[in-house]
């Protein structure tokens, strides 16, 4: 896919891979709403109950991360010690649904925080880590839950408060990936991860924290615009360019900005914040966000278009509000990132490990 002669190094931030890295298995574990939602039969386990049978919203979480990690693993046919790193991070404070969701596989574990952006940041970690030959296998894991993240950034959902019609619904949910240096047996992987481009803090002063799509937009816009140039590609040359979770709001902003570039994505742009719920028949305003967002979109929904071949190729984007309690309290606006990962279809069978 990649001409192996081909400088790694890309433009001013990005990087293309010379073989490469295989996405070989995923799974997705929701909550009930997003079970209820129209890609609901394609995830691989939906609560009954948001809490998962446990006490907190907290525990619920890191019960989703255990979960999907154990399910991928399994579709897999893979042990946790054939795992070399862990990739893992979600929204709340020290990243506690991680840390106490996932120490029970006893794994070397990179904790990352990049707000909604974490599962593109986690990919492209364990990518450079695989690419490199630091490791032959590695899992990503993400998540976040509507509960626990209301009681982190805004209000408990014991207060009652009004929503506007800007804010979004975070996602309750969990993906976990897992990449190898090869192929998973005689079993065909399920995209390959050819190049990214790391994203750059952009800040354009809003401090409108129920309006996380205006205040992610602008990072979306210069993530992608930097990604094309870098590559010397035109938006078409991707079936689709997925934000993580902009929802409508921040979609309108996002096609704004790059149409003032001289960018049009408007034919081939979706939104995993947009798909998840259905507008009409589910409550969630401008539609949904979080790290489980797009990391459960990706694993249930875009890999298997990839793995049908209805997509060839497509720039996965989810986009990230690196606000805190402190901040916002603070008085500080939000700035967002956004990381872009090149997924592909493999055109081959991946390369036997045995």
């Amino acid at each position: 896919m990649i001409e192996e002669k081909r400088d790694p190094i890309l433009g001013k931030q990005s990087a293309v891979f010379r073989e490469p890295v295989w996405l070989v298995e995923s799974a997705s574990v929701v909550g009930k709403k997003e079970g209820e939602g129209p890609l609901g039969n394609l995830f691989d386990a939906a609560g009954e109950d948001d809490l998962f049978g446990c006490k907190s919203w907290e525990d619920a979480e890191s019960f989703l991360q255990r979960e999907a990690l154990s399910r991928a693993l399994q579709k897999a046919g893979w042990k946790p010690e054939d795992v070399r790193f862990l990739f893992a991070g979600d929204l709340l404070g020290q990243e506690i649904a991680t840390s106490f969701g996932l120490e029970c596989f006893d794994r070397p574990l990179f904790g990352l925080y990049g707000a909604c952006s974490t599962c593109a940041l986690s990919l492209a970690l364990a990518t450079f880590a695989i690419a490199g030959g630091f490791a032959r296998k590695a899992a990503c894991v993400t998540s976040s839950h509507f509960g626990s993240a209301e009681k982190e950034f805004r209000f408990p959902l014991g207060y009652g408060n009004q929503r506007p019609l800007s804010a979004t619904w975070t996602v309750t949910g969990s993906g976990a990936f897992l990449l190898s240096a090869e192929g998973c047996g005689r079993k065909k992987a399920r995209a390959a991860i050819t190049g990214l481009t790391a994203g750059r803090i952009v800040d354009f002063g809003l401090k409108d924290s129920m309006n996380m799509g205006a205040c992610m937009a602008p990072a979306a816009a210069d993530t992608i615009r930097q990604h094309l140039k870098d590559f010397g590609r035109r938006p078409e040359d991707y079936d689709k360019i997925i934000t993580g979770d902009l929802g409508s709001v921040g979609q309108t902003a996002l096609l704004d900005l790059l149409e003032k570039e001289g960018i049009d994505i408007a034919g081939n742009h979706m939104d995993c914040g947009i798909e998840i719920y259905d507008a009409k028949e589910q409550d969630t305003h401008a539609g949904g966000s979080g790290c489980g967002c797009s990391a459960v979109v990706l694993s249930a929904y875009i890999l298997k278009m990839l793995e049908e071949g209805v997509w060839k190729r497509v720039l996965f984007a989810p986009t990230g509000a690196l606000l805190s309690k402190t901040s916002f309290n603070e008085g500080r606006a939000v700035p967002g990132i956004c990381h872009c990962i090149v997924l592909e279809k493999p055109l081959a069978k991946a390369k036997d490990e045995g």
